[in-house]
This record gives structure tokens, sequence and C-alpha cells, in this order.
């Protein structure tokens, strides 16, 4: 323990030098089949009972790009191709999930690299299969072992990536001796269980699941701070997976509760967005329910996913720098983190950004090297929907050009004579704000 706490350090150094933000050689770079120069937006399982034709079309036309959990089910996959979706296919090679942490460090003696090989030869391949399942969050134990996994896999499987997916920072950590091993992060804390895996894992994005509906949002946002700087540090993406379901199931969540956690994940740079769970596989109220009728879900996600696809093809020309707090002010909402809130947002471009509310605040710039700059702007008011408003956003952009839009369209701005613009939004919104010299 005490030569991964100096190794953790070492890394955090080199961090604060910036000796790792272009550096991604050691990083897997294989995108498969997976189109990453778009915002991909996936859901978590599509049972059997829905796998009919007009339930994968029903699918895709939610604005679902892939499946995560999905079987190798050789009929629904010629859906899936004939639609448009990727599937990541869980079965293929052995699984593993971390559960309650009681298997830690039992990865390599379970599942040697000879299995797969084995799954690997007896592979017939599939123009739907983007990603191969190699596990859902393992213990920092495992890590090592499974940047070797991780190797082999994308070795054997020539088009696809391998998919791993993380704990969230309410996962339970290291809490006795240094030989402890029944626990689910396997560290003392939840910054040391990401920056091990950035040691060991040789991704290029770093995958996690929260459900702020059942959490909270002050742990939502310390979770999105400390996977943010890590995909920063390291040059990798952030995938995030958010809830369209609900564990109780008198609650159904609701359209601006959607808008929230992804518009939340693209003010820190989120790049890929997964939605749990639009069949049955865990808790209540999915979008389409064990009879394989669509519920009042469906619509919900049918229209905010229709927003992201609109907003992301302008924002995956960009990437996020930093993010920023603004407004919070006599709120709860960072009391899981160490970030303060700022009464105004400026940087070098824009100036004196405000809305009379909380707005998460995300730098961008250009990814193709030009002047291009952006911000992507969550209006953060009302979380959880009880009261939304609208709210004027103010800000100055000096020698700039300037266009405003949410994932409706370009908005009507009003600049006057001072230089101020003036952008009506509302509770819940995304905004991306772009500016180039006139």
């Amino acid at each position: 323990m005490k030569i991964s706490r100096i190794i953790a350090a070492m890394i955090a150094i080199a961090a604060t030098t910036g000796l790792f933000a272009q550096n991604t050689s050691n990083y897997a770079t294989k995108a498969g089949r997976m189109d990453r120069g778009k915002l991909n937006i996936g859901v978590y399982h599509l049972r059997p009972y829905a796998r009919t034709e007009a339930h994968i079309k029903d699918l895709a036309d939610c604005g679902i790009d892939f499946v995560i959990c999905m079987e190798n089910d050789r009929p629904a996959l010629d859906l899936f191709n004939k639609y448009g979706v990727g599937a990541i296919v869980s079965g293929i090679v052995p699984g593993w999930w971390g559960g309650d942490g009681d298997n830690a460090g039992k990865l390599e003696e379970t599942n040697p690299l000879s299995k797969y090989e084995e799954a690997a030869a007896s592979f017939q391949d599939h123009p739907a299969i983007w990603g191969i399942d190699i596990g859902d969050e393992p213990s920092a134990l495992d890590f090592p072992y499974y940047g070797k996994v991780l190797r082999k896999v994308e070795e054997l499987f020539q088009n696809q990536f391998a998919f791993i997916n993380l704990y969230p920072n309410y996962a339970s950590v290291s809490q006795n001796t240094d030989v402890q091993t029944k626990n689910q992060l396997g560290t003392p804390t939840y910054e040391e269980h990401i920056r091990q895996y950035c040691e060991y894992v040789p991704a290029d994005y770093i995958s996690y699941d929260f459900y702020y509906k059942t959490i909270g949002v002050a742990k939502d946002y310390a979770n999105l701070v400390v996977v943010s700087d890590a995909c920063r540090r390291t040059g990798r993406g952030m995938w995030v997976t958010v809830q369209v379901n609900s564990s109780d199931p008198k609650v159904w969540i609701k359209e601006n509760e959607l808008r929230f956690q992804a518009y939340s994940a693209l003010a820190f740079g989120a790049e890929n967005l997964t939605w749990a769970c639009y069949t049955a596989g865990w808790w209540k109220n999915q979008v389409v329910d064990e009879n394989g009728k669509k519920t009042q879900q469906y619509d919900k996600l049918k229209k905010v996913n229709a927003e992201l696809h609109s907003i992301g093809k302008d924002y995956m020309k960009y990437i996020n720098k930093s993010t920023s707090f603004v407004g919070f002010d006599g709120t709860d909402m960072l009391e899981e983190t160490s970030e303060s809130s700022l009464k105004e947002y400026s940087d070098e471009v824009f100036s004196n950004l405000s809305a009379g509310c909380p707005l998460v605040v995300g730098k961008m710039v250009s990814k193709d090297g030009s002047d291009a700059k952006a911000l992507f702007i969550c209006v953060a008011d009302d979380p959880f929907d009880k009261a939304p408003k609208k709210h004027l956003l103010r800000f100055k952009a000096p020698g700039k050009e300037v266009t405003v839009r949410n994932g409706d369209g370009y908005i009507p701005m009003r600049r006057d004579a001072e230089g101020w613009y003036e952008i009506p939004v509302s509770s819940c919104q995304g905004i991306l704000i772009e500016a180039n010299t006139r």
C-alpha cells in the first residue's frame, strides 16, 4: 500500500505539471465501430421481450446509439445493424462484477487470460457488435490485471473495443488494514481509485455510473469533479451513466430531471451518455415495461435525446478544459466538493457571466486548433424539477462573434450598446455559447 501511495503521489505531481496532458501513447485508442467523433447515447439492457423489429425501430427512434449488457443474439443484432444501433455485448468473454467487494483481488485467479483466448477462438464477428464487455465495477486491487485483460481483448477482437465500467463515489472504501480486501473500491478514497485506474488500465476513457435521484446532487457533482479532472489530466474521454428509471416504484423521473443529469455531465466534458435502464435491469419504471410496452419514460427520453443529438453536433467540436460553479451560494449542492461558488464567470473570452441562479459552466476549446472558444452551461437551479423558472443569462465577449443554442436550435439574443448579451434560459436547460473572432 505504501508503494501505491508513492505512485499515486507521483501521478498527482505529474498532473500538476501537465506531464500527462497530451501523453496518451500508452492508452488504447481503439474506437472500433463506434464513431467517437459524435456524442453517443446508450442504454442499459434490452431484454428478449423487447427485441422485435418494432421494438428495435422504437429504440433507434428514441435516439439510442448503443446498448450495454446485450447478449450475442444474432437475429436481434441483425436488426440492430439495420437500424444503426450498436451493442456492447456481455457473455462473449468471462464476466466480472465487483459487487460488495468480497471478491476483490481475485480476477486473475478466476479469469486467466487463457479463457479470453478461448472465447476469441470461438467468436463470430457481427457488424453490430461495437464493444466487448469485460467487467463492471471492479476493485482497484484488480486494476493491474485488468490492464492485461483489456490489452488482450483488444488484441483478440480486431473490430471491437473492450468496455469496463467503474463504481461511483458512494461505493465503500477501505477502512481497516492494508491487506483488507472486502471493500468495493479497494482504496482509501475515490480519488485514489480513479488514479489507480488511470495508472493501470490502458483505456482512453473513464466510464462510471451515478444515480443522483437516490444519492443527491452534492455527491454527483463531487463524482463529476474527480472523473473530469482525471480525464483532462490523462487525455481520456468521460463516459457517464445516468438514470431514466428509479428505485421507488412510485417515482417517475421527470423530463427536466433527465436534462439536469445529461447537461450537468456535458458541462464537465462528457462525450458518451448511457441511460439506465431501458428495459428491466434494475429498479422500476423503465422505458419499456416487462410486457414490452412503452411507458411514459419513452417520450421523455426521446425528446431529451433529440436535444442532445442536436446540440451534440456542435458540442463535439470542442474539448472541455475546466468547469466552474457560478451562483451556488446559499445552496448545499457543493458541500461534498472542495469547489467554491463564483459570483460570475470570466475568462480570456467571456466576462461577467451570470444569470441570478446556479450555473455549471464548462470552458471549451476547439479540437481543430482554431481560435474558436465555447462554454457549455447547465442551468442548475432546480435539479429535481420542483419549481422551474425562466432566467436571463448575461455576459460580455468583446471582439467576438457569438452564437448561442440549446437542444432545440439557436436562441435569439440581444446585445446592447455596452456589449452585454442577454439570453433567456430555463431551469435544467443546456446552453452552448460559441465565440469566434470577428
